[in-house]
């Protein structure tokens, strides 16, 4: 990649980036969600626990339900989006340690300590939800995440019996340009960062 196909990347995943109010009707190839999803899991989570799950909703039906579960200012921007995610943590993450972290017993490093797979869970399920967004706009999606929402609710109405716990949700698909506000400003390196 030379210099200005890294600049154009650059701009595509961060500095031209934004977070979408409204979306166009352009539908979302549903391929595409894998595609992203598959970009997404290569990125790094302590001893490989990957415990993010995810849950598409796509449906009217689905999008409407989410909807109900979202805060006023959220529900225009979920039932506009052509599909919004649910990004959850498997609290049972650990199971999967034997096969995803196989030359060490790492299950145990967890199995009966419920504040640690908290911990960890959280952690890197938003890790992996990061690195979600980031392959979106990789791959030309626009994404707008959103903390505005009744957790429990959506729990109860999209995690229920699968010990997944939501955690945030993120709408996908095309903006509508039109109704962008001017980015907001960021803190500099020198006001957040301390190199020693």
């Amino acid at each position: 990649m030379n210099e200005s196909d890294s600049d154009g990347f650059l701009d595509l995943v961060f500095r031209a980036a934004r977070t979408p109010r409204a979306w166009t009707d352009r539908p979302l190839d549903p391929g595409l969600l894998e595609r992203v999803y598959d970009l997404a899991k290569m990125g790094p989570t302590s001893a490989n626990c990957s415990p993010l799950r995810i849950v598409f909703c796509t449906s009217e039906d689905a999008r409407r339900r989410l909807a109900d579960c979202a805060s006023s200012g959220n529900r225009a921007r979920v039932l506009g989006a052509p599909a919004t995610a649910i990004f959850a943590e498997d609290l049972a993450f650990y199971e999967h340690l034997p096969e995803l972290f196989p030359h060490t017993d790492a299950r145990s490093w967890f199995a009966g300590k419920p504040r640690h797979i908290e911990t960890t869970a959280f952690r890197n399920a938003t890790l992996q939800a990061a690195y979600f967004i980031l392959a979106a706009r990789a791959c030309g999606l626009d994404a707008g995440p959103m903390s505005g929402f009744d957790a429990p609710a959506v729990d109860a109405a999209f995690l229920a019996d699968t010990g997944f716990r939501a955690n945030f949700i993120c709408g996908l698909g095309y903006a509508d340009r039109t109704g962008l506000r001017d980015r907001h400003p960021r803190l500099a390196f020198d006001r957040v960062c301390r190199v020693i």
